[in-house]
């Protein structure tokens, strides 16, 4: 967990205190020493005075995809109310391996925000993309092994569990050996997959899209917990927040992946709101947000009881949850909206490893095989992870098949940023609603490729090589404009200040939101990050090619 040496005093905090164990509130008085709650007394309290609740915590969370360092990626937290997240570094992993986690543990130290990492047992994701490392047995127990790491991370190839895959079972029994949970990953699994899944030990998932599927996995898995999710791309707390009401003990709030300028607007604070402006009752959804993570995982964050740590947030009301202070071990670390941890700048050069060469028109060129080919084409839904396959004939020009902007069908181009010698993988996509230029992003879960989206060879080259220039990052270009967001660490984050970095990415994605002329996708570049994401269905695009999730194999371009 955070190493944060700040202040510790003596200290008293008067308000309505909100006890989720017993579910009821008070008017008290706690005492604070040397960072802990020492005692919690009765008293009467002004009128108007706060309401002193338990800080809230993303249950599962790549800080990553904020593309802020672990610090920045605190300084835009805290003020809303979190105090601890459960952070997968699955993404940096992907990327640099051992050394990337180490890097997120070490950041992640330096900011009282309590991070608990986990290790990341599936790097890369699948055997048919092209990560920066691999993480074997001997890594992930390594990884299990130091005091911050306190879970095995999601659990990604659920086929491989069932299958029973030798290496993904070692994995799970060395978190099993450590006493250390293990996080799942089962997007759309039913029938009898769940059991088969869940009694390996696996006892959380994220990626349910329905209520249907987490009544089903509730059922089959007495130990699971389903954590309803709401980030920047997967949107899923409407279809599942009747289980705030039905399943109270078994369910917490997460974001999964949350953009900056999202992140800067809110975070858990949002899905409580929500659901206590649903009519759902107050100390059900304290208990997701607040309490079960922290049994769940056994997170060293105190849940307002005498000697626990001193962690909780001062709130204006009970409705709009106006966080007036957040306190984390007895230090007032933000106020009125705004974060007390002063910036420091990173010391020596980022991390990276991201060695592309620059690509050609002519690199991005598909040739057809027939007069009137039929296509497979990736279809991208705004707000989802999951993407559905449509086949169509395309045109044909000097042996090279054509994008249909008429039916938004452009094309994707996914670069390995590995290996310079590599080719451009190149196919189609629709849904983008692009007219005219091409986005690129180098965080492309889960190996962090080039990927590229655009309506013509010349402009998806021209985006990509923007990119590469920088050694990763994001960019747009149409006609006479080009813009770029550099990430240099890692090439899917930047240790620039937050709140700029907020500012930074809304602009960019405002541009290509304007490519489809605010007809396209909300979130253009969060929805493009995922369509290199070979485990989640139904058809993707990786380094290596067009790939069908449903089969987990490759699959040509063309039908015919």
């Amino acid at each position: 967990m955070a190493q944060y040496s700040g202040e510790r005093t003596r200290r008293e905090v008067q308000g309505n205190i909100v006890d989720v164990y017993h579910r009821r509130i008070f008017p008290g008085l706690l005492h604070i020493e040397a960072g802990r709650i020492a005692s919690i007394s009765e008293c009467p309290v002004p009128a108007g005075a706060p309401f002193i609740l338990p800080g809230f915590i993303d249950a599962h969370i790549h800080i990553e995809s904020s593309m802020l360092i672990p610090r920045e990626f605190a300084r835009l937290a805290i003020p809303h109310g979190t105090v601890a997240t459960v952070s997968d570094p699955h993404e940096i992993a992907n990327v640099l391996g051992v050394p990337g986690v180490e890097f997120m543990l070490e950041d992640a130290a330096l900011s009282p925000l309590k991070t608990m990492f986990g290790a990341p047992p599936c790097v890369p994701a699948t055997c048919f993309e092209t990560a920066g490392a691999c993480l074997g047995v001997a890594e992930v127990k390594s990884l299990l092994a130091h005091p911050r790491v306190g879970y095995l991370a999601e659990v990604m190839n659920y086929p491989g569990v069932i299958a029973g895959d030798p290496d993904l079972l070692a994995k799970i029994e060395s978190a099993k050996t450590a006493g250390k949970p293990i996080d799942g990953h089962a997007p759309g699994l039913r029938g009898q997959g769940v059991s088969a899944y869940f009694s390996s030990g696996i006892t959380t998932d994220h990626e349910c899209f329905s209520l249907e599927e987490a009544l089903e996995k509730l059922a089959a898995a007495p130990d699971l917990h389903i954590l309803i999710r709401e980030g920047s791309a997967a949107k899923n707390f409407d279809a599942l927040h009747p289980l705030l009401r039905s399943h109270p003990d078994r369910v917490m709030l997460c974001s999964d992946d949350k953009h900056p300028n999202d992140l800067i607007l809110g975070h858990i604070n949002q899905l409580v709101i929500r659901a206590v402006a649903l009519g759902y009752d107050l100390f059900d959804v304290l208990r997701a947000a607040c309490l079960n993570p922290v049994l769940h995982y056994k997170l060293p964050v105190g849940t307002l009881r005498p000697g626990e740590p001193a962690d909780f947030i001062e709130v204006g009301d009970l409705h709009t949850f106006r966080n007036l202070r957040t306190w984390i071990d007895g230090n007032i670390v933000a106020e009125s909206g705004e974060c007390l941890i002063s910036r420091h700048p990173s010391a020596g050069p980022p991390p990276n490893r991201f060695v592309a060469r620059p690509v050609s028109p002519e690199d991005c060129a598909i040739r057809a095989t027939g007069a009137h080919p039929r296509v497979n084409i990736i279809e991208a839904e705004d707000g989802q992870l999951v993407t559905a396959r449509v086949i169509e004939e395309l045109l044909v020009q000097d042996g090279k098949l054509l994008p249909d902007l008429r039916r938004d069908t452009l094309k994707i181009a996914v670069i390995n940023r590995y290996d310079p010698s590599a080719k451009p993988a190149i196919g189609f996509i629709r849904g983008f609603r692009m007219k005219r230029g091409a986005i690129a992003s180098s965080v492309a879960h889960d190996s962090h490729n080039l990927v590229v989206v655009g309506v013509d060879d010349a402009s998806i080259a021209r985006a990509a090589n923007l990119v590469i220039a920088h050694h990763g990052g994001l960019a747009v270009v149409d006609r006479d404009l080009h813009e770029v967001l550099p990430l240099p660490v890692g090439g899917i984050m930047t240790d620039q200040e937050g709140a700029a970095t907020a500012h930074a990415y809304g602009r960019i994605d405002q541009i290509a939101r304007d490519l489809a002329d605010n007809a396209g996708l909300s979130a253009p570049f969060m929805t493009l990050s995922f369509m290199a994401l070979l485990v989640i269905p139904s058809l993707k695009m990786s380094d290596r090619g067009l790939f069908d999730g449903e089969h987990f194999d490759f699959i040509p371009p063309c039908c015919d």
